[in-house]
Formats: structure tokens, C-alpha cells, sequence
């Protein structure tokens, strides 16, 4: 009998090493680059602080996982967008908190 597990553990995320530079550099070729660099470095700052506090890279693996995500759900939400598409029958939560206060 072994002391060896009978399944391979699923190792946890971890992006290529060069994978925050190529994501910031799609990001700057973006046409949200105004806006999502800025917001991507402030996060990656957040997440650098928090990983030498935590002696951990998961914050900084969430980062790039998040933006990845974002990246690539980009034009499925500019498709939706650019449909027309109404959502005016959809509850405005937002407004909804407003009325109730």
C-alpha cells in the first residue's frame, strides 16, 4: 500500500510569468485603455502590497485572472450593447434602494 494519493490534486491558477505584461499590453491596445489601465494598475498595486503582506501570489493570480476574464468577455459586451437590445423592463436595483430610503 502507498502513501500516494489515487488522484492527481488540480493544481491552483497560476498565469505564465510573462502574462501581467502581456495583459497590460493588451490592455493599453484597447480602445477602454483610458480608463482600464489605470484601474488595472491600481489593482495590480493593491494586490502586489497585499501579496508581500501575505507572503502569497494568489492576490496577484486573481488580478490577472479577473482582467483576462474582462478582457475577453469584451466583445460579447460591446455585441450586446450595440444590439439595441431593452432592458428597460428589468428592475433598476439602484433606483430601487433609492425609493426605499
Amino acid at each position: 500500500m502507498s502513501a500516494q494519493p489515487d488522484h492527481a490534486p488540480v493544481p491552483p491558477y497560476a498565469p505564465a510569468p510573462g502574462a501581467p505584461a502581456e495583459l497590460l499590453a493588451q490592455l493599453r491596445a484597447d480602445r477602454r485603455a483610458n480608463t482600464w489601465v489605470p484601474a488595472f494598475e491600481r489593482e495590480w498595486s493593491a494586490a502586489l502590497e497585499e501579496s508581500r503582506r501575505a507572503f502569497s501570489l494568489a492576490p496577484l493570480y486573481a488580478v490577472v485572472q479577473d482582467w483576462q476574464g474582462r478582457l475577453a468577455s469584451a466583445p460579447a459586451v460591446d455585441a450586446f450593447v450595440a444590439s439595441g437590445y431593452d432592458d428597460s423592463q428589468f428592475i433598476d436595483m439602484a433606483e430601487l434602494r433609492r425609493r426605499r430610503r
